[in-house]
């Protein structure tokens, strides 16, 4: 018997599906050139929805429906230890032995706060079939060793492992992530508003886990909420790819889904029981700054309808864009301009991804008694809106912004396949209409309609915000006190524990954490696993076809690419020489440059206008080493825009205005702006720690190093507060407005070229459009001199003190440029370190989230870090350690292979079509040619085990190691004095 049925209702093509699934329906989406079908797995009831594309990048998700009951983490700490080893799969790490034995350009898992996702993405074909094995096994037949929940979730230990006599500690990596996770004020912030506006459904809880409930979770709970959830029944299967349907359906059938029978048992979140009132609520959040003034955080949020209706859905997003998208809208307006608080909350937005959709609005740098004041501001804000009404142009704008983003084929941070899969999994999740969720384009039809109506807006603010009772005002104040008794509260309960603990059982916790060392320790037998060979690999790195522009300043440069309509620009202009305080104002003048007025419009009209025509329209500044010389600088401002084809004139006449008329003169919008940035800044210290230290280690060792350190880094950050504390004297003001003024004198007269991607056909209006941008600039003065810094070489020692519960640590070495000789196997070092080294000692056994090492060849360094780390010597003992771990003996080939494939498919993930023209174009100005990169990409296939032992005796040098540790004053106070110690 065949194993194929035909289907003729597919609307495109005649699917070929497996016998076990049954076809249901299939929707061709014009807009995004996609076919969607959704298919029933005939024995469990699984659904399964592929989305047919011509694209060879294909993505697999399987998400299982996880409603916890607390806030324990089980669902966090499950997605973990599922991860762990199965059936088919018994070694102890099979999701990360996969990431170095494949060629995947995504893998990951993600736990949400009603479902857990596992996805992955390859561009080749037995690679993608090697990582659904896996990945199929893991989630359905996971093993679930104790001794993995007790190194993934939590356990209890002694300080000394082998001595009961010393305290007791709480370890685990989930433990430690939520610590790192939970010493965010925003990530505190939106656990606190969701427990209000949720009473009584899974959101309620935080499904990552409060640091102070993980250690409640038992084994068996853990298994009881696994059998419970990771069934089939409760299962929705996505795909997306060239691949043919019915070989997928045949994997999935055989390898899982064939070996269970429909579950009787629905697992769904019900609607929230609504409140009849408002409510209001304070609370405290751990902060530890010398001072507790404008620390404190006011949200509003309301509880809006279903997330699957998608015409609630659409007017939800419209509605959101009108009132926050940017500072002509109303009420981020009255947030940004009030005298209450700093700025607007990260929390403003609507949130889609539950079952019944929030919109949340606040401000931060508050203080607590001004929580009234703010609700007042805010519902008149809404009030006097529904009286007067919206600016039809700003509501067109806002639609023309949701068309864009429906248009727009993305893939550059993550593939695009997957951004899809992801826009339709909440309504498959909730089990809505996934089809719908991605062809939004009947709904914006429906909009479009609407819209006409002047009463349209104001009635959905009266109905979902003003009338609705369902609102919780939020207000949370600093504390300086509640670090110091979680620790105390933790140590108590710690204490507790061991002095009930009999002599058996305290032998047990020691004879425990040695079971877990020797698992950790043990060499699995990785040969079970699937894999990829550097046969493999393709030979060619394709690149996308510059096409050079005689007729405007050389370098100009235009890409032919599929775009589905949309045009992308930018300008690129190179910096001159600059002083310090010049260089300093960079971050600053670039974001000003789109966010102030232009010409005649102030900033709120220019906001408007932009909105009218652009997607995005923003500027950036990049210093780069070259890559012959890291001593040796290049840097440009880059203006960028993209917009539908229908406006690309438009945004070549703002690109054009934007350099030769922005205004700096509005002083007061200046002011709100450096606030901003400091916010912004400061929150995300703990969530991109590990970045941050290890830019302050390599801030040394070269120019472009130490500027991005200065600019963007903790210096950075430091001095943006310290300007943001100065503003308060108008003089200061009005000498920071002048600066940039004169700064952007000096860089709109110096050299420039475009960059244009788009559509063939649009190649010679674009130019045409261009040279007209190109005479209407200042002519190129002809005494230029390029940026130049100075050269640098030396190592720090630096503690940076924060609010944070974890460490994060890195150590750099200086090596090399990539046009070196050793570039490519200091490249591949380190990948081998952390799969052989670091991963296990920093991670499995010093209960990090995360650690790795990684050759940055931009700025010739080396460099190691760990991430939400409870270590900080231990693990810079560690760093040290892997040379000697390597030097010990000739290095495996094949694990030497398992680390080129890592960088091979680093180097070889695809962007999106317009991500890759401009990767492409930027590469070429910073000096790295086409045949540079082919040649790099060559050489690292030929690294040797001999290779990376040799780079690293030659290159790390303990003698020249640079230290940046990024903590709190009590986790680092036992570091040496000569630490140089830096209040952020």
């Amino acid at each position: 018997m065949s194993d194929l049925n035909i289907s003729s209702a597919s609307t495109n093509s005649q699917a070929e599906i497996h016998q076990s699934f049954d076809f249901r329906r299939s929707q061709w989406i014009e807009s995004l050139a996609i076919e969607v079908m959704e298919f029933e797995h005939r024995q469990t009831g699984a659904l399964h929805y592929h989305i047919q594309a011509d694209n060879d990048e294909n993505v697999f998700l399987v998400a299982v429906r996880t409603m916890p009951e607390d806030s324990t983490g089980v669902a966090h700490i499950l997605e973990h230890t599922v991860l762990c080893g199965s059936e088919r799969y018994p070694v102890r790490d099979p999701f990360f032995m996969m990431t170095r034995r494949s060629l995947n350009t995504f893998m990951n898992a993600f736990t949400s706060s009603d479902w857990t996702a596992y996805p992955f993405a390859s561009q080749n074909r037995k690679d993608f079939f090697n990582l659904l094995d896996v990945y199929l096994d893991a989630v359905f037949f996971s093993r679930l060793d104790p001794l993995d929940f007790a190194q993934e979730g939590h356990r209890v230990e002694f300080e000394d492992p082998e001595n009961p006599e010393s305290p007791l500690v709480y370890k685990g990596v989930v433990f430690n992530e939520m610590k790192g996770a939970m010493s965010s004020p925003v990530s505190t912030l939106w656990q606190t508003i969701t427990r209000y506006l949720f009473p009584q459904t899974t959101y309620h809880h935080n499904s990552g886990g409060e640091p102070s409930c993980i250690p409640d979770l038992t084994y068996d709970d853990l298994l009881h909420f696994y059998r419970s959830h990771y069934h089939p029944s409760n299962a929705v299967i996505m795909t997306f790819g060239n691949l043919p349907v019915s070989e997928i359906q045949e994997r999935i059938d055989t390898l899982a889904l064939s070996r269970f029978q429909r579950s009787e048992l629905m697992l769904q979140v019900e609607d929230e029981k609504r409140y009849f009132s408002p409510v209001r609520v304070e609370e405290g959040y751990a902060c530890d700054q010398p001072s507790m003034e404008k620390q404190t955080h006011h949200v509003m949020g309301w509880l809006l309808p279903r997330s699957i209706d998608t015409e609630a859905l659409m007017e939800a997003h419209l509605l959101s864009q009108v009132l926050l998208d940017n500072s002509s809208s109303p009420l981020r307006a009255a947030l940004e301009s009030s005298e209450l608080g700093s700025s607007p909350s990260p929390m403003c937005g609507l949130e889609d991804s539950n079952r019944e959709m929030s919109f949340l609005c606040g401000i931060e740098g508050s203080e607590p008694e001004h929580a009234d004041a703010f609700e007042t501001l805010v519902l008149e804000t809404l009030q006097q809106i529904v009286e007067d009404g919206v600016d039809q142009s700003m509501v067109e704008a806002q639609l023309h912004q949701l068309e864009l983003s429906q248009r727009e084929i993305t893939g550059d941070g993550m593939p695009f396949g997957l951004q899809l899969i992801l826009a339709g999994l909440s309504a498959g999740i909730h089990r809505g209409d996934p089809l719908k969720a991605l062809n939004i384009d009947p709904a914006l039809e429906s909009l479009r309609e609407k819209v006409k109506s002047p009463d349209f807006i104001p009635s959905l603010i009266k109905r979902w915000l003003l009338d609705n009772p369902h609102r919780v005002r939020v207000t949370l104040r600093p504390d300086a006190e509640l670090s110091v008794r979680r620790e105390e509260a933790e140590k108590a309960r710690l204490s507790a524990i061991k002095a009930e603990l009999s002599t058996e059982q305290a032998q047990a916790i020691v004879e425990r954490a040695k079971a877990l060392e020797a698992r950790q320790l043990q060499i699995d037998d990785d040969s079970v696993l699937p894999c990829v060979t550097l046969e493999d690999v393709p030979v060619e790195l394709n690149f996308p076809t510059q096409v050079g522009l005689p007729n405007l300043s050389k370098g100009s440069c235009w890409y032919a690419a599929g775009t589905n309509g949309l045009s992308y620009q930018q300008v690129i202009v190179e910096l001159p020489d600059l002083s310090e305080a010049e260089l300093q104002l960079l971050p600053l003048y670039s974001h000003c440059l789109t966010e102030l007025g232009c010409g005649d419009r102030n900033y709120r009209e220019n906001q408007a206008y932009q909105s009218e025509i652009s997607g995005s329209f923003s500027a950036s500044c990049s210093v780069r080493g070259e890559p012959e010389d890291a001593q040796k600088v290049s840097g440009f401002l880059v203006l960028s825009g993209k917009a539908l084809a229908v406006n690309q004139h438009r945004l070549a006449d703002l690109m054009a205005e934007t350099l030769n008329a922005a205004r700096f003169d509005e002083h007061k919008r200046i002011k709100e702006i450096v606030s901003q940035m400091r916010s912004r800044r400061v929150n995300s210290i703990t969530g991109r720690g590990h970045a941050l230290a290890m830019q302050a280690a390599s801030a040394n060792f070269s120019p472009a190093a130490k500027l991005s350190h200065i600019t963007s880094g903790l210096e950075g950050i430091r001095r943006l507060k310290a300007l943001d504390n100065s503003l308060a004297d108008n003089s200061e003001l009005n000498t920071l407005a002048e600066s940039m003024a004169a700064l952007h004198q000096r860089i709109k007269s110096a050299p420039r070229r475009y960059l244009m991607v788009g559509e063939a056909e649009h190649q010679q209006a674009m130019d045409t459009a261009y040279q007209q941008v190109n005479q209407a600039l200042p002519d190129v003065h002809s005494d230029f001199v390029a940026i130049s810094l100075p050269e640098t070489r030396s190592a720090v020692q630096q503690i940076w003190i924060t609010d944070t519960q974890v460490n994060f640590c890195a150590m750099a070495f200086p090596t090399v440029t990539s046009s070196h000789p050793d570039a490519a196997a200091l490249t591949v070092l380190g990948d081998y370190l952390r799969n052989g080294y670091l991963h296990r000692s920093i991670r499995e056994k010093g209960g990090a989230y995360g650690g790795g090492a990684a050759q940055d060849n931009s700025d010739a360094v080396f460099r190691f870090y760990s991430y939400r780390d409870p270590r900080i010597e231990g693990t810079l003992a560690d760093f040290l350690a892997a040379k000697e771990w390597l030097l010990s003996e000739l290095p495996d080939p094949k694990k030497v292979e398992e680390a080129i494939l890592g960088v091979v498919s680093s180097i070889d993930k695809p962007g999106s079509p317009a991500g890759e023209a401009k990767k492409d174009f930027h590469a070429e100005l910073f000096g790295r040619t086409q045949e540079m990169r082919k040649a790099f990409r060559a050489r690292i296939l030929s690294v040797t085990g001999e290779d990376l032992q040799r780079v690293a005796k030659t290159w790390l040098i303990p003698e020249k190691q640079s230290v940046a540790i990024l903590s709190n004053t009590k986790l680092s106070s036992d570091l040496p004095e000569s630490y140089e110690r830096i209040e952020i």
